[in-house]
């Protein structure tokens, strides 16, 4: 069985399928890949299911030595790849031979770049899956990010889609404009807080991570108390505390949460919100659940190479 090991793990790197889905009513954290698209874009590249686990490689890239030929593809955020020093191409699929090595260099664009290789990573289920909580601890290596000497095995590939025709992702550089659908407790909120949010810009600060986005703007004026009773927590939800300063909940995100949410970013954006970092901007512009619904169709068309 082919496998590859980590010879440097990067700055965050972390196995990752679709994430935990079903137990949140248990306190289970889904996880998941921050950039969705991307990972089931990685995994078409080299024909597996769009469900197959992938490593998620955060602003620095690890160094991966091949036992037996792996068969790999990265998409997301730009990075210099190599392999035994030749440069090798995004967004396309690609060969580790045995012995030879895989090594992310210089970060062009975006946060986060998916890797897949052919037959997906062999690692254990949890609970139906194969993602890094890592603020739950749960999953494999022990619910951590990778580290030097970890070997991950190659499973044995099955069919999946293809991406021919497909697009990668449009990686943000800098910033981005989010559609949210606003709600469910913008009500909660006074006019003007509303109107700031959708008219303001606001910085991710560096207390941020795959459990949310601290952004840091104007703040957002509750109407009276700025706690509610814990409710579920969707992944893109805009929490908002007494401090004003919204939280976008993200991949590692708590089940249920007592503060407000004056909106939720939609879908097809998520993985915009995915390539997002520290220091970069965010912006907000409201649409309707039609408009939502139709954005997440038109993206669906571009990763089957339909539109």
């Amino acid at each position: 069985m082919a496998s590859l090991t980590v010879v440097r793990a990067g700055m965050l790197t972390t196995v990752q399928d679709q994430g935990r889905w079903g137990y949140q009513h248990l306190g289970v954290p889904v996880a998941g890949p921050m950039d969705l698209y991307s990972h089931r874009y990685a995994n078409r590249l080299v024909g597996n299911p769009d469900d197959q686990a992938a490593l998620e490689v955060t602003l620095i890239g690890p160094e991966l030595q091949a036992e037996g030929d792996v068969d790999c593809a990265v998409s997301g955020a730009l990075f210099d790849l190599a392999v035994d020093g030749a440069p090798v191409s995004m967004n396309v699929a690609f060969t580790v031979p045995s012995g030879g090595r895989l090594r992310f260099g210089n970060r062009l664009a975006g946060a986060r770049a998916a890797l897949a290789v052919r037959g997906g990573f062999d690692v254990p289920l949890l609970f139906g899956s194969r993602a890094t909580s890592l603020v739950s601890r749960m999953g494999p290596f022990g619910g951590r990010a990778l580290v030097a000497r970890d070997v991950l095995a190659v499973g044995e590939s099955s069919p999946g889609g293809l991406a021919s025709g497909a697009l990668p992702i449009a990686v943000p550089q800098g910033g981005a404009r989010l559609r949210v659908v606003m709600g469910p407790h913008d009500a909660m909120f006074t006019e003007a807080a509303r109107e700031a949010f959708l008219t303001s810009r606001f910085v991710i600060t560096p207390q941020s991570n795959r459990m949310g986005y601290r952004l840091e703007g104007p703040p957002l004026t509750h109407v009276g108390a700025a706690d509610i009773l814990s409710d579920a927590t969707p992944v893109g939800s805009l929490q908002v505390p007494a401090s004003g300063q919204p939280i976008l909940l993200m991949a590692d995100r708590q089940t249920t949460g007592g503060y407000p949410k004056i909106a939720t970013v939609v879908t097809a954006d998520l993985p915009l919100a995915g390539q997002l970092a520290p220091g970069d901007w965010i912006e907000f512009a409201a649409v309707t659940p039609a408009a939502a619904l139709d954005a997440l169709k038109r993206q669906e068309q571009r990763l089957a190479g339909t539109r």
